[in-house]
């Protein structure tokens, strides 16, 4: 039985975790570090996506950092422009992970993109 979790625990550990990370995203935008920002708010909807995943399947949530492919999972109804979002959103945890890059979307991490 290695599918079998305790699925009250495990939510609430991606929903406390998330909470925490949000903590921390709203330090970085007061520190202007707006690209860490977007990485660490990708990680906070991640977490929380990933909440629901499992509360919809009683099982873990796979390793992904794919927003719109957790999404699905999660069985949650999701508007097109929320899903459009989600894309654009999951592009930030590649665009600070990876040196090919970084520097272009660090151009694009502006207070003004940033806020939006």
């Amino acid at each position: 039985m290695k599918d079998k979790i305790d699925k009250e625990k495990t939510i609430n550990h991606w929903i406390s975790t998330s909470d925490k990370d949000f903590e921390t995203m709203l330090h970085l935008y007061e520190s202007k570090d707006f690209h860490w920002c977007l990485f660490v708010g990708h990680i906070v909807i991640e977490k929380l996506i990933k909440a629901g995943v499992v509360k919809s399947t009683g099982k873990h949530a796979p390793f992904t950092h794919d927003l719109r492919r957790l999404a699905k999972l999660s069985q949650v109804e999701f508007t097109t422009e929320h899903l459009v979002w989600l894309d654009t959103i999951t592009t930030f945890n590649l665009n600070v992970r990876y040196d090919s890059y970084k520097e272009a979307f660090y151009k694009k991490c502006t207070s003004e993109f940033t806020s939006e």
